[in-house]
Order: C-alpha cells, then sequence, then structure tokens
C-alpha cells in the first residue's frame, strides 16, 4: 500500500510531527499543480490531507494515482468531489464536531459585539468621543432577552450555539434539512420562514454547492432594520454584496462575519461599515478545538493505513 501523506497546506508544524509519527509526510504542495510533484513522488501519495475550502476534484485525483484517503481538516468538505471520489474507490473523511464548541463560541462572541455595539464602545473609550454620562453617548441596547434568535443548520455547531445563547434569553428556533425530535426549538420548514420570524440569524449550515447564497438578500432583509446576522459557516452561504447594500441602506442593523466569499479578501465597503464586526476566520482556533482535529485526521489516516475502515467518514460515505 502507498504509505505516503501529501499535504495540500502549511499546516502547523506539531500537526506534521503528529502525522510523521505514523507515515511519511510530502508537501505542502498544491495538488492542483502537476509540476509541484514528480511523478514518482505522486504515485506514492495514498493520503491527501486538506481543507474542505480547497479544491479536491478529479483533476486533483488523476495527480495523485495512487490515492485512497482524502483527510478533510475541519469539519467542511465542500471542495472535495464525493461523487468523483466514491466512483474511484478513495474514502474521504472529516473532523465532525472536534471543533464545534470554539467555532460557537466564536459565533456568540460576534453575537454579543453586534448586540451590544462593542468595537463602537471601544472606539468611544480610545477616542475624545466618550461623553458624560451612562452609555457614553451611545443609545440603549435591545440586548438579546426577548428577541427572536434562529440557527440556520443545528449540528454540532448549532446546537452549541443555541445552547450557548439561551441563557441569554432569546426565543430560539430553526430550520434544518429535516425537523429534529431531540431538541425543544420550533422548527422552521424553510428558511425565509425562519428569516421572517426572526430578528437575529445565526448561520451554522454546513456549505456546498446547494445552498450557496442561501443567506439571500430577502433572506436578511426579512430580520428587519434592527435585524443581526452571523455567519460562521463558509463565505459562500451567505450573499455578501446583498448584504453590504442592505447594512449601507439601513435595511439591516448589524452583521458578525468570520467568514467572506472570497477570503482572505474582504471588500473595502464592508470594512468600512460601522455595523459589521469582522474577524479573520478564527472560529476554530483555540488550542483545544486544533489539537482535537490534529488527533481525530491523524486517527483516520493510521487506520487507513492499517487497512481499517475510516473512523469519521463524511455521511455521504458513512456505512460504505
Amino acid at each position: 500500500m502507498t504509505r505516503r501523506a501529501l499535504l495540500a497546506y502549511p499546516f502547523l508544524p506539531a500537526f506534521r510531527a503528529k502525522l510523521e509519527a505514523v507515515c511519511p509526510v510530502l508537501g505542502p504542495f498544491d495538488p492542483r499543480v502537476g509540476s509541484t510533484l514528480s511523478p514518482a513522488e505522486a504515485a506514492e501519495i495514498g493520503v491527501l490531507v486538506t481543507l474542505g475550502s480547497l479544491t479536491t476534484d478529479g483533476a486533483v485525483m488523476d495527480r495523485l494515482p495512487g490515492l485512497g484517503l482524502v483527510c478533510c481538516y475541519g469539519s467542511g468538505y465542500e471542495g472535495v468531489d464525493i461523487a468523483e471520489a466514491r466512483r474511484r474507490g478513495i474514502a474521504v473523511t472529516h473532523s465532525p464536531g472536534a471543533n464545534a464548541a470554539a467555532v460557537a463560541e466564536q459565533a456568540m462572541a460576534l453575537l454579543l459585539a453586534c448586540v451590544r455595539r462593542t468595537v463602537e464602545a471601544d472606539r468611544i473609550v480610545r477616542t475624545t468621543g466618550w461623553k458624560r454620562g451612562p452609555g457614553g453617548g451611545l443609545a440603549p441596547a435591545r440586548g438579546l432577552a426577548g428577541r427572536k434568535l434562529g440557527v440556520f443548520g443545528l449540528g454540532a455547531i448549532g446546537s452549541y450555539i443555541a445552547a450557548c445563547a439561551a441563557p441569554f434569553g432569546p426565543e430560539i428556533a430553526y430550520h434544518n434539512r429535516a425537523p429534529r425530535a431531540d431538541v425543544p426549538y420550533r422548527y422552521f420548514p424553510t428558511l425565509q420562514a425562519l428569516a421572517e420570524w426572526a430578528d437575529i440569524l445565526m448561520v451554522a449550515a454546513r456549505a456546498d454547492a446547494s445552498n450557496r447564497h442561501a443567506v439571500s438578500r430577502a433572506v436578511m432583509r426579512a430580520l428587519g432594520p434592527e435585524g443581526i446576522v452571523v455567519n460562521i459557516s463558509r463565505g459562500s452561504i451567505l450573499d455578501e454584496a446583498a448584504l453590504i447594500d442592505l447594512l449601507q441602506k439601513g435595511e439591516l442593523g448589524a452583521a458578525g462575519l468570520d467568514v467572506f466569499e472570497h477570503e482572505p479578501n474582504v471588500p473595502d465597503a464592508l470594512k468600512q461599515l460601522p455595523q459589521a464586526v469582522l474577524t479573520p476566520h478564527i472560529g476554530g482556533s483555540t488550542v483545544g478545538a486544533q489539537a482535537a482535529m490534529q488527533d481525530m485526521v491523524v486517527s483516520n489516516v493510521a487506520a487507513f493505513l492499517r487497512g481499517q475502515r475510516p473512523l469519521t467518514p463524511v455521511p455521504e460515505m458513512a456505512g460504505t
């Protein structure tokens, strides 16, 4: 069996060291570019360790003829052509739940920053804009108590978000591909219906080609002029141009974004909006989450090299 692993991304040295304990590692190389690997090296690659947002299609698989396993670091795998991988007998794994608590934590940080206008308040303190008296000149915030918070995607991350938000007192509902019998929250069969009910939308759905721009102009406008949208999923799931336009026109109140459509590029118009709180895709960047994702990838690679079934296959390959 081919026993080399190829890194498609410059992962942290500690992660590389963990992988090297189970097999030789090459890279980081971009597997989409054939010239980065010699034919002999390419033929020895049995495992590709990548990010879900990077493209792993038939062309990449053609360049790695010995490929048997694609390991996505993190829960997302939207860049992998699952149908083509299945046709070729290539297993695909991800790291479900490993960073769920960390990403939910970032979602709540963004939500609270939007609700309480933390960035604007910080700027007032750092400048001469602080007016005498309580509130420093800022109008009172609505807070979260009594508001309607909708979660788009009640998987591992979305469930953590709902649990974290509940003690603040909002009413919580959700939209999922299907309703869940194990949660106490109201279910809406469409995202539009959820947005029409809610004034806060937390985007935690797994992104793929089927839900590109699912958080559309109509969905965001339905939240109202005091509405808030927070996205910690993928930038592709939200119509960024429509978001900017709605914020500029005052048809949406605020946005908290940890992900963007064309990372690492963020539109200047978005950066200039004081109602937008922006962070550089740091949701899963905690020590514990990184260690958990690393260990899950290494465990999948080790199982593959022993001839065993993957431990955390993507849902489309579960049971195969």
